[in-house]
């Protein structure tokens, strides 16, 4: 039995109310969730028992719905005998640690989805700083960037993603046009630890030494940021500086293949954790969903 999981007391809820009320829309009111929320805290349920609790449309049970919603109401029954248990159960709180630009452009215009889904967690988010390891020590759950030698923590590949140089409009007006890699030669390439130009420049065939001169940034949003305000070009991730592209304020340096053409990095986006944390299911739940987010 110590191995069974037990199921989310707010899934136990709204099946019984779903059962009782046999409406989506009744229910998700009762409940003050979406109906959405409503359907998904059924699906994970029967996918915990592993059994189909409601039959039809209509939200009449089937014969092992009938018998398991026997046993939830006397656990709720019991439950509230406590009332600090039954009157306010409490939200299960996630903290996770991300890397500024990833929240940015992977990972806030996607969260909403997960809000819906799970309202019963609240998440709170902490940033944390690439290559320095600086990162919050009470974190559930941490997103990493680099070549994924974590030998710490347990931890998932989450995106990969591609380099390519960009610059601002007037920055490309002024010192263009672009045919060839080795046009670059002389101007202000902008430099991040997180994204050596090495890898770009062997790509191209140039053996030319990564640039020593110029400004650095430790984080690729700021490094974005100028490069679109004409500092520079910049060695961007096409995932992370897709904000920029999609406005305008950067663009690819010229149509011909160095330019149009992107090339993986080394690196990547890992999700990590310390063992023993998925135990926890609202920790495996925005795991799950975060994978598949960004798939």
């Amino acid at each position: 039995m110590s191995s069974a999981r037990i199921p989310p007391i707010q899934c136990l809820l709204t099946f019984e109310a779903l059962a009782r009320l046999r409406s989506v829309t009744l229910a998700s009111e009762e409940l003050c969730v979406t109906p959405s929320a409503v359907s998904h805290r059924v699906r994970q349920l029967e996918q915990i028992i592993g059994t189909k609790l409601f039959g039809r449309a209509d939200f009449s049970l089937t014969t092992e719905g009938s018998e398991y919603l026997a046993h939830v109401r006397d656990g709720l029954t019991s439950l509230q005998k406590f009332p600090t248990s039954a009157a306010a159960p409490g939200k299960r709180k996630l903290r996770l640690a991300v890397t500024p630009t990833f929240s940015r452009s992977i990972l806030i215009p996607r969260l909403r989805q997960f809000t819906e889904a799970y309202p019963e967690i609240d998440l709170t988010l902490q940033v944390s700083i690439p290559l320095l390891d600086v990162v919050a020590e009470d974190a559930d759950l941490m997103v990493r960037f680099g070549p994924g030698r974590y030998a710490d923590m347990e931890h998932v590949c989450l995106v990969k993603d591609e380099v390519i140089p960009l610059a601002s409009p007037a920055f490309v007006r002024e010192h263009g046009p672009f045919d060839v890699a080795a046009d670059l030669e002389g101007l202000p390439l902008l430099r991040s630890p997180l994204e050596p130009w090495r890898t770009w420049l062997a790509a191209q065939g140039l053996d030319w030494p990564e640039p020593v001169e110029g400004s650095q940034f430790n984080d690729i949003g700021l490094m974005c940021d100028a490069a679109a305000a004409g500092m520079g070009v910049g060695l961007v991730r096409l995932k992370l500086g897709a904000p920029w592209l999609e406005s305008g304020a950067l663009v690819r340096l010229g149509t011909s293949t160095p330019f149009a053409k992107a090339v993986p990095s080394p690196h990547a986006h890992y999700l990590c954790w310390r063992t023993g944390a998925m135990d926890r299911w609202e920790v495996s739940a925005f795991a799950e969903w975060l994978k598949k987010a960004v798939a």
